[in-house]
């Protein structure tokens, strides 16, 4: 209940870096893995300015073993002498208050990613202990912090050599602010890598003390060389197109390059800041990608007189890099993830169109590549719609309408449900022996699904499989998608704990990716973590899901007879409830939204016919449940 009476009493001010631990998802996102990763990239941020500036040309990166990070570059050195306002060192003032910093009058640095002067500030602020070190003037000065408060001045902690600068800032972050302290190598090294092929001058060595893992990056080519590795899994259809203009207050790089897939691949960068939610600058480079196409088509009686090519159309197999070096960018919010100076999108939509259309006139082969893939796309969206109208009166039916194969549970109530997809009719009829008939549902696949990463929309929603699948969940695809017509609030994949079974896995998962996609978002998607193998000893049965478990369980119990599970139909009902359908023993696999982005590059290499590329991948991707021993 809300008091009435409300006063001057009840105004509260959060004095100095108090406000950031109160409310962190302001200044970094969340205060769950994303935010955490975060912290690295705002001190990264601030010696990739020093690059911009153009006196710094490398940073080093580590993972230490007590759970701290280092960011290590050799720019010109934090300021250390006195602040005429604050009469402290200006390093103190720079980590300790917020908004401080020498990116807001364009003196210091032309252009930056840093711009709020909060940065280094959250970062100490989230931190158990922050310590700074500076190697200026011959002298190492040094100061440490404990959650923003300075826990001494400014010290002189020893000599360099003249000439000698840099920034070292080493930090733990606070495990009573982040769900997680601990850092995931590959999620920094795609940012590392971001960082690098946009500065083509910088390196980057990043290692990591808990596994011995260490990365270099650095790339001569820049965008061009960009574009190229987001191609790397897939077929180019040309030589990569890239331009640059600069005008006054702005400089812009564009790289483009189509491959064979039906998606879209999109990056937008301002000095340097990954822009995630897009902004100005990729709305100027969309309207006039899809203006320069149409009118190239229209001339060259590529479309019919009524046909007119939409964005969708022309970006579907496409990857480009759009990267600005902007004096006075406007970001919304502090973690900068969209673009919103107003001018931006018609200065970027006049440098594309120009240099793109001059492109197409000096390169007709390429020009027809891009136009004919984006007319074959608007043929191929005119008869997805047909094929998503298909789904969606097939779910409008009801329960009449659902798959023969599915095995419905009796239970109205959505939020118990669960719906089972089931590898094989083998194990799809186990798994109807060992479910709970009142919450579980079983939808038995006939093996693997249609690879939709690599077909158009009409033939991926044509599948029977995946029309059942769709049919099932309730929700439809696309402009008709509604998750409140969700009839399972769980949505179980359960596949053999072998090679096949992760590839089926996989491809499922690129279903829900690239068609449902919200259902991920909303937390409804699982994997069940099937066992590997079941060890008897006397007289008790021990589920194992690696090979190291298993050894560790014959370290600790003895050796016993040892079964493997070569698929989940070799189960009886018993087994299959116990391991991967009882609430109470089974492991589930929650897909978040970082799982199904950080893959999204490599399922393409699932794709393929080789084995070694999707192990790989299951190595790196995938979980594994631990036994507690």
């Amino acid at each position: 209940m809300v008091e009435d009476n409300y006063s001057a009493k009840d105004i509260k001010v959060l004095e100095g870096l108090e406000g950031v631990r109160k409310r962190p998802a302001m200044y970094i996102g969340s205060t769950g893995k994303e935010g955490l990763h975060h912290l690295v990239y705002e001190i990264m941020d601030n010696s990739v300015d020093e690059c911009l500036a153009g006196v710094c040309n490398l940073i080093k990166i580590s993972l230490n073993k007590d759970g701290s990070v280092t960011v290590e570059d050799n720019g010109r050195g934090m300021p250390v002498d006195m602040h005429p306002v604050y009469k402290k060192s200006a390093m103190e003032v720079i980590v300790t208050k917020l908004h401080a910093g020498g990116k807001f009058d364009n003196k210091a640095y032309a252009v930056s990613g840093g711009l709020h002067g909060v940065g280094i500030s959250v970062v100490a602020a989230l931190s158990k202990k922050m310590t700074v070190e500076v190697k200026k003037d011959g002298q190492i000065y040094s100061q440490s912090y404990k959650i923003g408060t300075p826990l001494g001045d400014v010290k002189v902690i020893g000599k360099c050599e003249k000439g000698v600068t840099g920034t070292t800032v080493t930090f733990f972050p606070d495990d009573e602010i982040f769900s997680t302290t601990k850092f995931d190598f590959n999620t920094l090294c795609s940012r590392f890598r971001e960082v690098c092929m946009l500065n083509p001058g910088l390196k980057i060595i990043f290692s990591d003390e808990f596994t011995g893992k260490k990365e270099e990056f650095h790339y001569a080519g820049g965008l061009v060389e960009f574009v190229k590795w987001l191609n790397r899994t897939r077929e180019a259809l040309h030589k990569p197109i890239y331009f640059k203009k600069q005008g006054e207050d702005v400089i812009a790089e564009v790289a483009i390059q189509y491959n064979d897939s039906y998606n879209e691949n999109i990056h937008g960068f301002v000095n340097t800041i990954n822009t995630i939610e897009g902004g100005t600058h990729v709305a100027g480079f969309k309207t006039a990608l899809t203006r320069v196409i149409n009118d190239y088509a229209e001339k060259k009686g590529i479309l019919k007189k009524d046909e007119k090519l939409e964005g969708d159309d022309v970006r579907e197999g496409l990857v480009a890099i759009i990267s600005l070096r902007l004096k006075s960018p406007q970001f919304e919010g502090q973690t900068k993830t969209k673009l919103g100076n107003s001018e931006i999108k018609g200065i970027i939509d006049s440098i594309t169109t120009s240099a793109l259309a001059e492109f197409f006139e000096e390169n007709p082969d390429i020009a027809k590549k891009i136009t004919q893939k984006a007319a074959n796309a608007l043929k191929a969206r005119e008869a997805a719609k047909k094929a998503k109208d298909l789904v969606r009166r097939k779910n409008a039916l009801g329960m009449s309408g659902l798959p023969g194969k599915l095995a419905d549970c009796s239970s109205k109530k959505m939020e118990i449900t669960e719906l089972y997809i089931v590898e094989g009719q083998s194990a799809g009829g186990t798994a109807k022996g060992a479910r709970d008939k009142e919450f579980q549902a079983i939808l038995p696949l006939k093996g693997k699904i249609l690879n939709v990463e690599k077909a158009n929309p009409t033939k991926a929603l044509s599948s029977e499989e995946v029309a059942n699948l769709i049919t099932a969940i309730g929700t439809s695809v696309g402009d008709h998608f509604d998750i409140e017509k969700l009839r399972y609030n769980k949505v179980i994949i359960m596949a053999d704990a072998d090679v096949d079974g992760q590839h089926i896995k996989t491809l499922l998962l690129t279903l829900f990716f690239r068609y449902l996609p919200l259902l991920i978002e909303e937390g409804h998607v699982f994997v069940a973590v099937a066992p590997l193998y079941k060890m008897r000893r006397s007289g008790k049965d021990y589920y194992v899901y690696t090979e190291e478990e298993l050894r560790k369980v014959i370290e600790k119990f003895g050796k016993g007879d040892v079964q493997r599970f070569k698929g989940l139909g070799e189960m009886n009902d018993e087994q299959l409830w116990d391991t991967t359908m009882n609430p109470k023993t089974r492991i589930l696999k929650q897909i978040f939204v970082e799982d199904a982005v950080e893959a999204d590059e490599t399922f393409s290499i699932l794709m393929g016919d080789a084995v070694e590329p999707r192990r790989k991948f299951i190595e790196e991707n995938s979980k594994e449940a631990e036994l507690d021993l």
